[in-house]
């Protein structure tokens, strides 16, 4: 995944457009209390225990605002974190420290929220040789970091987008006009055969029946989603899978996944475990700054 290389360019369109959203035509309390040549330094600390992800984007917040802003992290990315520990020192311009603060936390606890969410359903799949897969589910235009985030709390980047992995789903299908079994196995079959000339591209089929595995599997398809199945069927589709020998399919288990139910699917056999709950529904890390006297 090329996620990493992807966060400096979006983190700089998405805190451009924030800090226009946040400060407009200026801070007009700073204004009114703050006087101009006020310096100041404060301390960024998580008020709450998890995982931290967002650090460098932070710091392009506060250097946006000001570029004699010092940010100094005490933590990287992916470091797991006690309530009560200090994430960053700042100082600088009092003005442009309180400028910053809200853009900078807001960032960092949303980002932080998906490692800490993600890192627990790592950790629950620790031993299984199960691996926790992101989606597209994220908030637009913020996937790159999101997805880098992901990777911060221990889980793995599925394909960054439409453009860098093919992965087949009914209504692809139906726009296809395909409708039988038989039209299926055709095309998927031609599918992996022309994808042959490019050995890293991601190929990936959605099956929501174990009918649809079979002809994944005769066709050649290297990685079957197994959409919304319960586990009885997952465990048939393994079974099927490992019939195949040398050409098995890795599989991937998508829908209706929670902590819950996590180890119970891990328990099958599978590859991976899909989420979107990763990055949709990620509760905020509780982050704050304080100012010092």
């Amino acid at each position: 995944m090329k996620v990493n290389r992807a966060v400096p360019d979006a983190a700089d369109r998405l805190i451009r457009l924030a800090l226009k959203e946040d400060i407009g035509a200026g801070d007009i309390t700073a204004r009114c209390l703050v006087s101009p040549g006020t310096r100041a330094r404060a301390v960024i600390r998580a008020r709450a225990p998890g995982v931290i992800a967002g650090m460098s984007v932070a710091r392009q917040v506060f250097r946006t605002v000001d570029r004699s802003v010092r940010f100094k992290p005490l933590v990287r990315d992916g470091s797991r974190v006690r309530a009560g520990r200090v994430l960053a020192e700042v100082s600088g311009p009092a003005r442009s420290l309180l400028a910053a603060e809200r853009t900078a936390l807001n960032f960092l606890q949303h980002l932080s929220g998906i490692a800490s969410l993600t890192r627990r359903y790592a950790d629950a799949l620790k031993g299984s040789g199960v691996k926790i897969l992101d989606t597209r589910k994220t908030t637009p235009g913020w996937r790159a970091l999101e997805k880098a985030a992901v990777s911060a709390g221990g889980g793995r980047n599925h394909r960054m987008g439409l453009y860098d992995g093919i992965l087949v789903k009914r209504n692809y299908l139906r726009a296809a006009g395909i409708s039988s079994q038989s039209e299926r196995s055709e095309q998927l079959a031609l599918l992996v055969r022309s994808a042959r000339n490019h050995p890293r591209m991601l190929i990936e089929v959605e099956a929501r029946s174990l009918e649809e595995v079979q002809t994944a599997i005769e066709a050649g398809v290297p990685v079957i989603m197994l959409d919304n199945m319960s586990l009885s069927e997952i465990r048939k589709a393994v079974a099927m899978a490992r019939l195949a020998g040398r050409r098995r399919p890795r599989l991937e288990v998508s829908g209706g996944v929670d902590l819950k139910r996590l180890g119970r699917i891990a328990s099958t056999g599978v590859d991976y475990i899909s989420a979107g709950a990763l990055t949709h529904s990620a509760p905020a890390l509780d982050i704050h700054m304080e100012l010092k006297k």
